[in-house]
This record gives structure tokens, sequence and C-alpha cells, in this order.
């Protein structure tokens, strides 16, 4: 299908028709402002209207702008238009009015002559130089000319002309228009089109290529592949990710904290996804993002180091381009009050807190209300077709909070949510919990019967405390990557298909080409490897060579179709000071620009078959209660007896949890805001009020008021203060 036309109008005709006078329009390609001109032309001749820019949908599975009914219908523009000046009917003496009959014509043809090559120099030269000065953008996006002070409406004044209009959708070689004003073209070889109409600012019609549905159609579990990306470092920092800006951020004299914000409005620019990155990402053949967001985009607590109440009208923009092509969400919150894991991307790298030492409880308290704060936000319509999985914890300290603790966290997760957003499929989204890097089969017996929970994996090689020297540079096809692809298909494919049996709808959250913990600042900044060779060498892609780049691309694709449903970590990493990527088996985004990444992730399929590598299979049918369909809903009753919620006792904590310190649910619940729609549309849209269910009105945790609490991020030896339960 020919490429949209910049005025939302397609122009396919060869060829302009006046007065019986033929005039070749150029090609496509070479001059559409011309083409626009001739169109233009022929209204202004005729009097008749071009067409008006239509509103309707592309279908999904091309990328077009056309309706089925213009694709049937001739061009509008190859259709010779009503002569300038009708024939006079014949009469009985035709040799009287003969001379003056051809002078007539002569006349005619000369006029005809003259508009068709004055006016499209007019339409295309002087005309545009003027529009430029003279268009604004109205609030319905598109453009008006604006008319001189002086301007009459006298003869010879110039006949209005069409509007132009804003394009709202297009496909591949489509240009793209930011909101800042930069432009770049949109590159989807792939069937990808994106929307993007200011009148209708949720609506769901885009889709990233021609297999994923659109985002206005139901996905389907086991049937449709989550070929998806992280977006890492974006609003959880990670010191590997953006290594420049981490010193930055360290460095109070320059701002430090305060920073941070720039990272948000320009990370995606010069680090991280701006729009274009999730363009390319919807180019590239995904169809998925997760997006890791922290606690403190909704507030902070007094003495807390964090910049509160600032990303998330960024989480808001990032959402918008994703809706914009096509790109389904897996919202995750990966920082908890207190630290559940110790890791840097926690909140705060040490102890672990939550559910773990004195301030373990009133810590989990925190979290709960965040969890249900944002879905509460997410299940609201203008989110339910957009943002399908809710990660509610990350990585949580599975061996030191314990299973029982846990599981008994995520039931009470669970019921909370659940009595949110109502149970059954499209009533929000799935919840998923991570597996604690636990075996799979150990979460098989849990949550029998419940709606819509899904079990996340992070299947990484680079964390196995291994020298990881068996060599990747072995050739090329099916002989490249030494050990590693058949070693991925494996240790994972089989356990995962396991998993989706067992347990249901299984994801692989994170993984990547890290076979070995080589890269700037990936074990923390000052922390070593255990690699046991020269580093250097994986911290600069420039030095590798085909069989190097080869080996990782059967090492990709053996992952992803082992994996099957999976989150690359992540779409890009930041220049080092040294000004390049010193973690480069870590970003999907280089990999695809220096050609070990595939540039279609369909590819990986029966990689590992064609490997030699046999297993489990999972034939892609997952039992109805796993995906919100009969039976789902109640989790089996000795579950919820075996594991209540709150816990007897927690880790760390020598009295039980009844005498620990606790919160008082007695003050005001936070709401998330609403975007801020830009262009303002010209009628009232519903962008939600933050809040899904409005029988849901009970107060957040707060202090108890005489209680001295313990420091909630260092309170493992803390002794246990009076008045605070």
């Amino acid at each position: 299908m020919d490429s949209p036309h910049p005025s939302g109008r397609p122009i396919s005709g060869d060829s302009l028709t006046v007065g019986g006078y033929s005039t070749p329009l150029p090609e496509k390609d070479s001059n559409d402002s011309l083409r626009q001109a001739a169109a233009l032309t022929n209204t202004y001749l005729t009097g008749e209207p071009s067409p008006t820019p239509r509103s309707n949908t592309p279908s999904v599975q091309l990328a077009p702008l056309l309706t089925t009914r213009e694709k049937e219908v001739p061009s509008y523009y190859s259709e010779g238009p009503p002569a300038l000046v009708s024939e006079p009917p014949p009469t009985s003496k035709p040799k009287r009015r003969r001379p003056f009959l051809l002078l007539a014509i002569a006349v005619g043809a000369l006029i005809a002559v003259i508009l068709i090559v004055i006016l499209p120099v007019y339409f295309t030269v002087i005309k545009p130089k003027n529009r430029d000065r003279a268009v604004t953008t109205t609030g319905s996006g598109s453009s008006s000319e604006g008319s001189s002070a002086g301007s009459s409406s006298t003869a010879g004044a110039e006949a209005p002309q069409p509007t132009p209009t804003v394009l709202t959708t297009g496909g591949d070689g489509s240009t793209i228009t930011t909101e800042d004003g930069s432009q770049f073209v949109y590159s989807n070889k792939l069937g990808g089109f994106w929307v993007s109409d200011p009148e209708d600012p949720f609506n769901n019609n885009a889709q990233p290529n021609s297999w994923t549905p659109p985002l206005n159609q139901s996905w389907t579990y086991g049937k449709d592949r989550i070929f998806g990306v992280n977006l890492g470092g974006l609003f959880v920092l990670e010191p590997f990710i953006t290594p420049a800006f981490t010193l930055m951020a360290a460095d109070s004299a320059s701002g430090g904290l305060s920073q941070l914000e720039d990272h948000y409005n320009t990370f995606i620019a010069s680090h991280f996804p701006t729009e274009q990155d999730i363009a390319e990402i919807a180019g590239a053949g995904l169809n998925w993002v997760r997006i890791p967001i922290p606690f403190w985009a909704i507030d902070k607590w007094p003495g807390e180091p964090f910049l509160a109440n600032t990303s998330w009208k960024y989480i808001l923009r990032v959402l918008g381009w994703c809706r914009k092509y096509g790109i389904r969400v897996k919202i995750d919150l990966h920082t908890i009050p207190g630290s559940q894991n110790g890791f840097n991307h926690s909140g705060k790298d040490g102890q672990i807190n939550f559910l773990d030492g004195v301030m373990g409880y009133a810590n989990a308290q925190r979290a709960l209300n965040y969890i249900r704060i944002l879905t509460e936000f997410f299940s609201q319509q203008q989110y339910n077709n957009l943002v399908l999985i809710f990660g509610i914890i990350n990585e949580a300290g599975y061996t030191t909070i314990g299973r029982d603790n846990l599981r008994s966290f995520y039931l009470q997760a669970y019921s909370m949510m659940r009595d949110i957003t109502g149970i059954g499929e499209g009533k929000g989204a799935y919840m998923s919990f991570h597996d604690g890097f636990q075996s799979l089969a150990s979460w098989s017996d849990f949550m029998r019967g419940a709606d819509r929970v899904a079990l996340d994996t992070h299947p990484y090689f680079a964390f196995s405390h291994s020298p990881a020297l068996e060599p990747l540079a072995t050739g090329t096809g099916l002989n490249a990557g030494g050990v590693w692809p058949a070693r991925a298909c494996n240790s994972w494919g089989g356990n995962i298909n396991n998993s989706r049996s067992a347990f249901g709808v299984t994801i692989a959250g994170e993984f990547s080409n890290g076979i070995n913990d080589c890269g700037l600042f990936l074990n923390g900044v000052g922390g070593g490897s255990s690699y046991g060779g020269d580093c250097s060498f994986w911290q600069d892609s420039s030095t590798w060579n085909s069989t190097i780049k080869a080996g990782l691309n059967l090492f990709t694709l053996a992952s992803m179709d082992a994996l099957q449903d999976f989150f690359f970590w992540t779409w890009k990493i930041g220049n080092s000071t040294a000004g390049l990527v010193e973690s480069p088996l870590w970003s999907y985004q280089l990999g695809l620009q220096q050609g070990w990444m595939p540039t279609d992730p369909r590819t990986s399929v029966g990689t590992c078959a064609a490997l030699g590598a046999g297993g489990p299979q999972f034939d892609g049918t997952f039992q109805p209660w796993q995906t919100g369909g009969t039976g789902a809903g109640a989790v089996e009753p000795t579950e919820t007896q075996q594991w209540p919620w709150p816990p007897a006792q927690i880790s760390h904590a020598d009295d039980p949890v009844s005498q620990l310190p606790s919160y008082t649910p007695t003050a005001p619940v936070a709401t998330l805001p609403p975007p801020a729609l830009t262009p303002t549309p010209t009628k009232s849209i519903d962008v939600g009020n933050g809040w899904f269910d409005s029988q849901d009105t009970a107060p957040a945790p707060t202090t108890i008021q005489g209680c001295t609490y313990p420091d909630p991020w260092n309170a493992i030896d803390a002794d246990v203060p009076p008045l605070c339960n």
C-alpha cells in the first residue's frame, strides 16, 4: 500500500485532467508537494473539494490510511473533473457559431494551460512560504491558515484552500513530529503502524507489527508471544545502565538528586528512550516493554533521600508513546520501602528491611498501599488495554525473608488487587511476582484457582559466579556460540514449559546476553567480577569480530526460543565517561546497530530444536482459570489458612509481629494524577481520576502519634520501641 501523504490524503493518481488536457503528475517519491499542489489546483478549478482525511482505523494486518472503500474506488485525483465551461447545446445553425466556438475553445485552452502551469508553481513555491508564516496548530491537532488583518473578500482575492491536517496515523516511512517539534522517519518493515490523535488520546488502534494484535484486541496467552525489552535505568537508576549519570547524581556540589528530572526528561534522548526509542522498539519486532518504577513516584516519607512526585509525569509520557506505537506494558514496582533485596535497584544497597527485622512488617504495610494505589490507577479504562501485567515486587530476597512470609504477602496483595478490579478476563492487570531465584517447580502448588497471576523468572548465566571461559567464537550458523546456545535451551526451556503446564502463565521478565559478569559497574560501583579472563574485551564491542557476533546472535536466538515470553534486560546502556558502552552484552539497541541482535525475534522460533535440545513442551493451552476464565477467583482455602496475613513471626525479629512497630490506617490516600493532554483536545476527554474503585475508601497507613520509630531502612538490630503498635 502507498505510504500516506503528509497532508493526510493518499495521492495515487498519475495525471491531472482539466478541460481535456492531461498533465502528468510526478512520481510519488519525487515531489509530493507538487502532487499536492496539483490536487489543490483541481479543487480550485472545479470547485470540487479534495477528499477530507478519514478517521477510520487502519486494518490490523497493514499500516494503511485508506479505508476499504477508498481502496476500491478509483483514485480521487485520477478521475477527470468536470470541464471549466460546459459546451453549449447544438443548434440548427452551427456554422454561424463556429468562429465564436473555435475562439472560445482557443481561449479556454490558453486559460487552462496558464492555470495548469502557474497554479502549481504558486501552490508549491509562493503559497507554502506564506503558509509557513501563517499556519497555526489548532486544538484538534490540525493546522489552520491565519488571515492577514487587512484582507478582504474583494474580486481577485485568493480563494479559500483546504485546511492542512496533521497525520494521526502512519506506517513505515511516515514522518513523526515529536512534542518538542523535532522529526524522525518511522522505520517499521514488519507491518506496524502508529496512531496518535489529539482528539482521541486514548485510542488503542495502533499495532507494532503484523502478527501482534493491536491494543484494542485481546491478548491471548499461550498463542500470542511476548517479545519484550526492559526500559531499565530510566526511573530506577542502576549504575551500569547510566554510568556517567550515576557519578553525576552522586556529585552533590553540582546538584545531586536535583539533576534527576533532567535525566527523566532526556534519558531517552541521550541515554534512554525518547519517543524515537519506543518507535525503534516497535520497528525491531518487539511488542512489549517492562517498565521498572519506584514507589517514590507516588510519595516519600520524611528522611528518605529520594526525588519524590517527579517521575510520574514522565512515566505517563512513556506510556503515551507505548500506546502510540501499539506496545503493551508490564509495570514493575522495582523498589519497596526498607528494600526487599538489599540491591541498589531496590532503593538502597545493604540490609533487607521488608518483612525482615523490627521494621519489616511496617514496611510491608507501606508496600501494600503503594500496590493498591498503582492498581487503582492502571485498572482505569484508559489503561486496561495498555498495562496488562503488574509486577508487584522485583526479586524479593527469598532466602532472607523466607518462603512462608513471602507467600503470605503475595496472597494478601492478590486479595486486595482483586477486591479492586473484580474477577475475570479484562478486569485489571495480571498480578505477577518473582520466583525469588528459586526453582520454578517450587511454585507449582501456589495460588491454585487464583485469577490471572503470572510467575516471573530472571534466568542469568552472568551471576552464576563461574569463570565462564568456554569460547563463544566457534564458527557461524549452528556452529556459532560454542556451548552457550544449547546451554540456554537445556537450562531454561524445559523448566519454563513445565511451569506453564503446572503453575500457569510464566514469563522471563529479564534475561541478557551476559554469558559472564563483565561490564562497568555491573556488580555495583567498585564491584569485581568472577570472570576468569580479561573483562576489557567484553566491555568494548568495537573489538568484536564476526564470529563473536555470530555466537552472540545464536545465543540470543536460543535464549528467546527457550524462554518463549521474555523481556530482554535492557533496551539501552548509556555511554561511560570514556564515551562508549562498557556493558555491551546488556544493550538490545547496540546489538541491533552492530549486528548481534535479531532484527525480527520470530527468527528465534525453532532454534533449540535445530540445536538438538529436547525436553518438555507446552502446547499453548492454559487452563481456563489461569487466564481469567471459568473457575478463576478464589484461591484454595488451605493456602490462606497456611499463609495468613499478617504472619505471626518474621525473620530477624525476636518479638511476634503483633508486638512489632506498625502504622495506623488513618491518613488520606495519595491518588496519582492523570496525564495533561497536549495539545488540548477541542472536546471533553475522560482522562480518569486515578482511582478505579470508588468503593475503596480505606485510609492509608501513617505513623502512630507518640511512637519513636527506628530507621525503617536500617532496623535489623534495633530495639522494639514502645507505643508503636
